[in-house]
């Protein structure tokens, strides 16, 4: 859905999770190969712009995205007191199936094969998610993840999953190697040089965008039956 700025028209979602509505960003260009969701990490929230750099590249790349807050309004000012539902790990894979549930059920996304993109506690939350809906999820990818949070479900984990590490996080880098070595499915680890966990060097943040687009274009699209052109205000 190309804007005349040569971008993508996002559609602003009100999305039923159990008994809550979370706020999203959906965003679907032509011809579409997939939708990614967007698990983000702890005490961010839709609008960090970090996760919306990367998935600017990624609906250049013609990959749907959907942006959307895992707390409400109300949970997120409890969370900057307690930072207590941002490791509630359980909580946030449960919201993020059932955003997954609802979204393919929608005329325009319906059909198109889901993809992960989790940073930090977002990272275990899609890994969790994943590994319960092996036929939806096509494909996840970590940014400076916490798959370790996610240990009891990594070897259920079925979608191609890429770990990408900035190389001067080291603790973070070392937790990402144990859950490799754990989790089932095609797998890669990918370290960027000289980056911090929030990619904030030049350069770090647009090799994450690259990498990230890379294993989505080349995991959704085909196995759902090819390229889908739709409208995200149908939703």
């Amino acid at each position: 859905m190309p804007s005349p700025e040569g971008g993508f028209r996002e559609v602003s979602l009100a999305i039923p999770a159990g008994e809550v509505q979370l706020e999203g960003d959906l965003a679907i260009p032509a011809s579409s190969r997939g939708l990614v969701l967007f698990a983000h990490g702890s005490g961010s929230s839709r609008k960090s712009t970090r996760n919306r750099f990367v998935a600017h590249a990624l609906q250049e790349r013609r990959l749907g995205t959907l942006l959307f807050d895992l707390l409400t309004a109300t949970e997120e000012r409890q969370d900057q007191i307690d930072a207590r539902l941002r490791f509630d790990i359980p909580l946030l894979a449960e919201r993020l199936g059932e955003v997954t549930d609802w979204i393919l059920r929608q005329v325009p996304t319906r059909g198109l094969r889901v993809g992960y993109f989790g940073a930090s506690t977002g990272a275990a939350a899609a890994l969790i998610a994943a590994a319960e809906r092996p036929e939806e999820v096509g494909a996840v990818v970590s940014r400076g993840g916490r798959p370790d949070l996610a240990a009891g479900a990594l070897a259920r984990v079925r979608a191609p999953t890429l770990l990408i590490v900035g190389g001067a996080d080291p603790a973070v880098l070392e937790l990402n190697r144990e859950a490799l070595a754990e989790l089932g499915g095609p797998k890669r680890l990918t370290v960027v040089a000289g980056a911090s966990h929030l990619f904030e060097e030049p350069g770090a943040l647009d090799e994450v965008a690259r990498l990230a687009g890379d294993w989505f274009y080349e995991h959704l699209g085909a196995a759902a039956g090819g390229h889908r052109d739709a409208d995200a205000s149908r939703v």
